[in-house]
């Protein structure tokens, strides 16, 4: 399978089955995909035939030809054209060995800001405000050590609502979990998300110590964060955030760390508020789009996607500027590894949910992912009695990309690999479908993060030969 596009003066080529990348000329462009039809059912003498004749009077011949050779050159090492090795694979997910590696600990059913997207609505999830003890939190830590088989590195996040609500529940099962590494033969990396309101000195000093990573909340600039995360009464919170933000990113040396924001209808033009963000200090960035309703006034809609595919090249463009100018910032969405990257097995399937990552509710309940809690459907067990709804986890087991149709055959698959069950679920009632409007930034997503490669890598050959 083949996709090839151009995008910012380069012609990319990417073999999704062996996942190697080109960047080609127009000959070269022109030619794969005349090639790729042919050599189906014809020998590469006729395929060659054909490329002349289709291709002649628009190239030299001899262009042709050596375009041609260079095509079939990566064919023969397996760089272009390769077959798909990986669906037998998925022979039966659901006799894989289920080892659970990560948590998602809803600390808090509660928060103090009213942000217009949240789908916890305000902290309460459908249900009760409501905080985890330290008792249900060290059995949810127990149960993780219980079902984590060999594996010795171990996830878990502190999420809301906002989990400083709960702040010494947090510390306390930082704590035990720390007790539990050398006795079991485990590591945990501890991750907290946070809207900043209840951020201090003293936090700042713990999370710098304890937590591998930390999620700080902001959608970009001023206008656009305060109309969608007010406080309850409607002020705005961004004038009380952003200071302790900056202080928290430069004290983790502007690594192990991101702000996250979201963006809506309200802010098509989201490429001005990643900017905003990096221009506020921060470098590690992530700005996604809102999942939200058709119903919802702010929700994306596909009469929009025109605007925001070309705002994704716009970011694209001047994230390189502005690496050029030694400003450089990591964007989540533009990272992408083409070299090694997950293994074969989260290609398939994805991010784990239901199987190797759970939510755990401030009472215990285990749910799929923090997307489902609230569901009653997706109730799974609890951290008394583990999963009891063992049909469940089977049917996420099934998960992955040659389960859904409309990944089958699509370039992104192994990338996005399959995307997100829970969207897939709220907008067509299966979690083995896609979310159609998120695919197609998805999709987009990639083809600027393989340019940004192309791009970084034609500087670098610049800079080398003027070294030279």
């Amino acid at each position: 399978m083949i996709h090839q596009y151009k995008n910012n003066g380069y012609n990319i080529v990417l073999d999704v089955n062996s996942g190697s990348v080109h960047v080609v000329d127009d000959v070269v462009y022109d030619l794969i995909p005349i090639a790729e039809e042919l050599l189906q059912d014809k020998t590469e003498e006729q395929v060659k035939a054909a490329c002349l004749e289709k291709l002649q009077g628009k190239y030299e011949t001899a262009d042709i030809e050596d375009a041609y050779e260079q095509v079939m050159e990566l064919k023969e090492m397996g760089q272009l054209y390769a077959p798909d090795i990986y669906e037998n694979y998925i022979f039966d997910f659901k006799k894989r060995q289920t080892v659970v590696k990560a948590l998602c600990l809803h600390i808090a059913h509660d928060c103090n800001l009213a942000c217009k997207y949240c789908f916890a609505e305000e902290g309460e999830y459908h249900g009760r405000r409501a905080l985890m003890s330290y008792e249900v939190g060290k059995k949810a830590l127990d149960f993780l050590v219980k079902n984590s088989g060999s594996r010795i590195n171990l996830e878990v996040d502190f999420f809301g609502g906002e989990p400083l609500m709960n702040w010494q529940v947090v510390k306390d099962l930082v704590a035990y979990g720390r007790s539990l590494e050398e006795p079991f033969h485990k590591k945990f990396r501890f991750t907290l998300t946070t809207n900043g309101v209840l951020l201090n000195d003293e936090i700042m000093e713990f999370l710098n110590k304890e937590m591998s990573n930390v999620v700080l909340s902001i959608d970009g600039r001023k206008e656009i964060h305060d109309l969608m995360r007010p406080f309850r009464k409607g002020q705005g919170s961004y004038d009380l955030i952003v200071p302790k933000f900056q202080k928290l990113a430069e004290s983790r040396e502007q690594m192990n760390y991101y702000v996250r924001g979201t963006f809506t209808r309200n802010n098509l033009d989201f490429s001005r508020d990643v900017l905003h963000l990096a221009d506020l200090g921060f470098q590690q960035i992530s700005v996604e789009p809102v999942v939200a309703q058709p119903t919802d006034d702010y929700a994306l809609r596909e009469e929009d996607l025109p605007v925001l595919l070309e705002e994704y090249d716009k970011l694209a463009k001047a994230l390189l500027e502005r690496k050029k100018e030694g400003k450089g910032v990591n964007f989540f969405h533009f990272m992408i590894d083409l070299e090694g990257g997950p293994c074969v097995a989260k290609r398939l399937s994805g991010c784990g949910s239901g199987t190797e990552y759970l939510a755990v509710t401030p009472w215990g309940d285990l749910y799929p992912c923090h997307q489902f809690v609230g569901n009653e459907d997706f109730l799974m067990g609890n951290v008394d009695d583990g999963i009891t709804r063992t049909d469940i986890r089977d049917e996420f087991k099934t998960c992955n990309v040659y389960a859904k149709e409309k990944c089958r055959n699509c370039f992104a698959k192994f990338y996005c690999s399959g995307g997100c069950a829970a969207n897939s679920f709220n907008f067509h009632g299966h979690i083995n479908d896609a979310y159609d409007l998120g695919c197609e930034l998805q999709k987009k997503r990639i083809e600027c993060a393989i340019m940004i490669k192309a791009a970084l890598a034609d500087l670098e050959g610049e800079e080398s030969d003027e070294e030279e």
